[in-house]
Parts: C-alpha cells; sequence; structure tokens
C-alpha cells in the first residue's frame, strides 16, 4: 500500500516501522552502588540453581563483586550458554567473594523445597570470608542471614552481584550433576542436570529412582508408590546405589 501511495505521489513519504522487541535487559551496579555511596559496604548478592530438578541438590551461591574488579559480561545464568557461564565462573572466583552452600535432597524432602532453598541462601550468606552488611536475593522472600536483606524480583536479570551469584550457583550444580551422571550411568544427568524432560522420564521408568532423586516430587513418589508391591530384591535392583 505504502509502495503504491509514493509511485502515485512521489511526495509522499514512507514512515519507518517502529521497532517492537523490548530493550534488552542487562543487570547493574546501580543498586550496589547507590548502597557503597551511603557507605554500606561489603554488599553481596545471593541467588540459587536446582529447585525445579527432580534430583540432586539445591545450590546457593553468595558473592560479593569488587567495585574495581567486576567481570565484564555478567548476566543471568539462564541467558547464557554453558561456555560463557565456565568461563565467568573462573573470573568471578578470581575477583570476588564467594561462597556456595547445599541444600541435600534429604533436607528438600523434609522441609519442601522452598525452604532448603532459602536455608542454603542463608548458608551461603553465613559462609562468606567477609560479612556483608547488606544482602540482594533473587525473588520475593528475604532470608535470615545476619545482616540487611532486600528481596529482588528477577534479582538475577536486574542485580549484577545476583546475576554472579547465579553464575557461581549454576556452574557449581552442573558440575555435580556431570559427576552424579559418571556415577549413575543410564539417567543423563551429565546433560539434562535432573531436571523434567522426556530423557529422565523415561530413565526413571526404566530404571526407578537414585538416593539422589527427590522422594516429595510428584514423578518421583509416583514411582516409588508403583515399586511399593515389589519384591525386596526387585526394588533393591532398581535403585541403584
Amino acid at each position: 500500500m505504502a509502495a503504491k501511495l509514493k509511485k502515485a505521489n512521489p511526495k509522499v513519504k514512507t514512515l519507518a516501522r517502529l521497532a517492537l522487541d523490548e530493550p534488552v535487559l542487562r543487570p547493574t551496579f546501580r543498586r550496589e552502588r547507590r548502597a557503597l555511596n551511603k557507605g554500606i559496604y561489603p554488599v553481596a548478592g545471593c541467588d540459587e540453581a536446582g529447585r525445579g530438578p527432580l534430583a540432586g541438590p539445591v545450590v546457593a551461591a553468595a558473592v560479593i563483586l569488587d567495585p574495581k574488579h567486576i567481570p565484564r559480561g555478567l548476566n543471568d545464568s539462564k541467558k547464557l550458554d554453558a561456555a560463557v557461564r565456565e568461563k565467568l565462573y573462573e573470573k568471578i572466583c578470581a575477583t570476588a567473594q564467594v561462597s556456595v552452600a547445599f541444600g541435600a535432597v534429604a533436607r528438600i524432602d523434609r522441609d519442601n523445597i522452598l525452604r532448603a532453598s532459602l536455608w542454603a541462601l542463608a548458608r551461603a550468606v553465613k559462609a562468606l570470608p567477609v560479612a556483608p552488611r547488606l544482602v540482594f536475593v533473587d525473588g520475593n522472600m528475604k532470608i535470615d542471614c545476619g545482616c540487611d536483606c532486600e528481596a529482588v524480583v528477577s534479582g538475577d536479570a536486574l542485580v549484577l552481584s545476583v546475576a554472579a551469584a547465579s553464575i557461581v550457583a549454576k556452574v557449581t550444580r552442573d558440575r555435580l550433576m556431570v559427576r552424579l551422571g559418571l556415577e549413575h550411568p543410564g539417567y543423563g544427568f551429565e546433560r539434562h542436570m535432573g531436571y523434567s524432560v522426556p530423557e529422565h522420564f523415561a530413565a526413571l521408568a526404566r530404571l526407578g529412582p537414585t538416593i539422589h532423586h527427590r522422594r516429595s516430587f510428584a514423578p518421583v513418589a509416583a514411582k516409588l508408590a508403583a515399586l511399593a508391591g515389589a519384591s525386596d530384591e526387585v526394588i533393591a535392583a532398581l535403585l541403584p546405589l
């Protein structure tokens, strides 16, 4: 239509289409900088990885970035591929104060995944080499970490120190799941990291749960219920240790 109008009347100018894509959102150091300008230091960010999988622990990380040595390219770990995450992980550990804590499968099954995650986040903050005065945590719930805490929804996409923590937590957990994949061949932990994917469901149906599976999660609980009537010998064969 615009081409026809322009041909009929050369003076008619066609308007450029407006870009509909939203601007790319990247985390910044503004929140940390604001606190530093008020004399609040150190400032940490914390995040976790592994709330959704059927197997493996939830892993929390806390990071205090050095304002003078912030690695370039920090972002929400979910927006980075594995190779980039690995490189950034090394840079974060070389320039920042870092700590990691694990919420074990037993704790997840006992307390539920939310409480286990909050517990691990608090433990990660308390394990930092230097005690922070302020902590930014990803999500909408504060943690009991012994200092001021500010919850930031989508914090891993907004706050640079939280983004750094998300990378540390993700890389740490992925490395652990690769190890579990070697110890328990056939489950594909090294590929899907314990998440609910067809390959994992097929392995669970074929091989049964391992000691690393979360028995409080519905697919694992259903498989265990199906095994309830089997003999002890069959159950032992289906539960690799």
